[in-house]
């Protein structure tokens, strides 16, 4: 392409993870040897994962603290007039269909195609849906998988740079700024992506984040091998609603909503007892969001093992989370339609059904529908026991 065109400089948005940063050296050392101008900028995030520092120098391990300190520090940069007009060589370009990566049958792609649309344009109008009503919700609705346009769906626009986040920072502060946006619920956005940046900080200085626990302490954890567990949570066919329905909508769709990314990421490492590298591989290689930072971070953070997360006997109840964001079931009832018919009482627990209610259902366990694949009692136990044997290790270590 270089030759094509005839560039003499190169640039990119710098990218973090350790193999990233690795590759693109290789990179900028091969094409300044050949004379080229090359240069990575700061256009994946806010500000740089160095630039905001404690008062001893470090980096921030714990978010509300550096939240407050990224509000004092960043002012959004003015953007650059529109040009009068731009101009470029012409570059042959292949089509997808010249390359023919389209599935044909089964046809795996089709649901990401009718839930997505992909580019610049795509993101700038779900930014500006969101600001224009649902953000000043956010804070009582973000939580409910039930209501899709509760949330801003930009974290995929956000991973492939279709939308900085200086431009969702600059519009949700001019909406406030002007009195057009709720300042309680676009401030609860803007944290959000704040969290994106947290973790790029965290990823920054720990570069094994993906791999390695943030909190060494949780390598005496005895997590359990049990390929069948996994596949069981994986396929999402638990038994327990609310985690089937998010499993089945992230490899439908390429995406899961953030509460019931939490649950399903409690359920694999405190019901199955499994370690959260798993969960974490299988939602790199399934969400289309799939972030080096905050995918591991997220994971670490519901697993306990992670900077300022939650502490591991925080242990989601499957059943009240079910009911409690869920409540009327049209969560569950989309991605789990054998279940459809069963009244809103049993829906997150349908072993609670009496016969009758399920033969009028047109549900058999554990035949249309899985039977749960562990007690939550008993996983409850079974995770608190395990932390005790991490602390028992630890002390003696």
């Amino acid at each position: 392409m270089l030759k094509e065109t005839g560039a003499d400089c190169v640039f990119w948005n710098r990218r973090y993870d350790k193999a990233e940063r690795d590759v693109d050296a290789g990179i900028k050392a091969d094409l300044t040897a050949r004379g080229l101008t090359v240069a990575s900028r700061g256009g994946r995030l806010l500000t740089e994962p160095w630039d905001i520092r404690t008062g001893a120098g470090g980096y921030y391990k714990v978010f509300t603290p550096y939240w407050r300190a990224l509000r004092a520090a960043y002012v959004p940069p003015d953007p650059l007039p529109r040009p009068a007009s731009l101009s470029g060589p012409k570059v042959k370009s292949d089509s997808l269909s010249e390359w023919g990566l389209h599935p044909t049958r089964p046809d795996w792609a089709g649901g990401l195609a009718e839930a997505w649309v992909p580019g610049e344009q795509g993101a700038a109008d779900r930014l500006a849906e969101f600001l224009d009503g649902p953000v000043s919700q956010y804070p009582d609705l973000r939580n409910r998988p039930d209501r899709e346009s509760a949330t801003s769906r930009l974290s995929p626009h956000l991973r492939f740079g279709e939308i900085g986040p200086a431009q969702v920072w600059r519009a949700t502060r001019h909406g406030i700024d002007m009195g057009h946006l709720d300042e309680s619920g676009a401030m609860t956005f803007l944290s959000e992506i704040a969290w994106r940046e947290f973790s790029y900080v965290l990823l920054y200085h720990n570069p094994d984040l993906a791999d390695e626990n943030y909190n060494p302490a949780f390598r005496h954890m005895p997590w359990r091998s049990d390929r069948d567990a996994y596949d069981a949570w994986s396929e999402g066919r638990t038994g327990y609603p609310i985690v089937d329905a998010g499993m089945r909508q992230l490899w439908h769709t390429g995406f899961m909503h953030n509460r019931v990314r939490m649950i399903v990421a409690s359920f694999l490492t405190k019901h199955l007892l499994l370690p959260w590298q798993m969960g974490e591989a299988w939602f790199w290689d399934t969400l289309v969001d799939a972030d080096p930072a905050s995918n591991p971070a997220s994971w670490q953070w519901t697993a306990g093992s992670g900077a300022d997360a939650a502490p591991y006997f925080r242990i989601f109840n499957p059943i009240t989370q079910g009911r409690k964001f869920d409540a009327s079931g049209d969560y569950v009832r989309r991605w789990c339609p054998e279940l459809e018919d069963l009244p809103d009482k049993y829906l997150h627990a349908p072993w609670e059904a009496d016969a009758a209610t399920l033969k009028v259902a047109g549900v058999a366990l554990g035949d249309t529908y899985p039977h749960p694949i562990i007690e939550h009692a008993l996983a409850r136990l079974r995770a608190l026991d395990a932390y005790d044997t991490l602390k028992q290790r630890r002390s003696a270590a």
